[in-house]
């Protein structure tokens, strides 16, 4: 379990915004894992498909918060068709053994130690669910 929570992992859960109530009317979403409990609201505002602000709450694990923080942390300026790549990087990370996502998302390779962990694996996407939802509900003017 130490490799699993290192110090990678906890560095980016401290690094976790604090919530913030977002002014305008925006999109939220709250997403539970079933198998931990981990929970994330999150608050977004979506203009022109492109994500305008961006706001969560997140009541999980180490593992939960630094996977929202990585998110938090690059989002804004992002479109469904920028992040979904990313989404699907992240998964297959975990349940496929694929390689880490590049770029500004490279931090996801601190999750390569939860790939056996699978239990650990919805508390990391609970971020990219939320998002999903969220940019789904924008798509439909929800």
């Amino acid at each position: 379990m130490n490799a699993l929570y290192n110090k990678k992992i906890l560095r980016l859960a401290a690094s976790l915004p604090a919530y913030r109530r977002l002014d305008d009317p925006v999109i939220s979403v709250t997403k539970t894992s079933r198998i931990c409990g981990s929970r994330i609201t999150i608050a977004v505002k979506i203009e022109d498909g492109e994500v305008a602000d961006y706001s969560q709450e997140v009541k999980a694990c180490a593992l939960g918060q630094a996977s929202s923080a990585i998110v938090a942390k690059n989002i804004k300026g992002k479109t469904w068709q920028d992040f979904a790549p990313v989404a699907e990087k992240v998964e297959n990370l975990l349940k496929e053994e694929g390689p880490p996502p590049e770029g500004e998302w490279a931090d996801f390779q601190v999750f390569l130690p939860a790939r056996p962990h699978k239990s650990r694996h919805s508390a990391i996407l609970l971020p990219f669910e939320a998002l999903r939802e969220a940019f789904a509900k924008a798509r439909t003017g929800q």
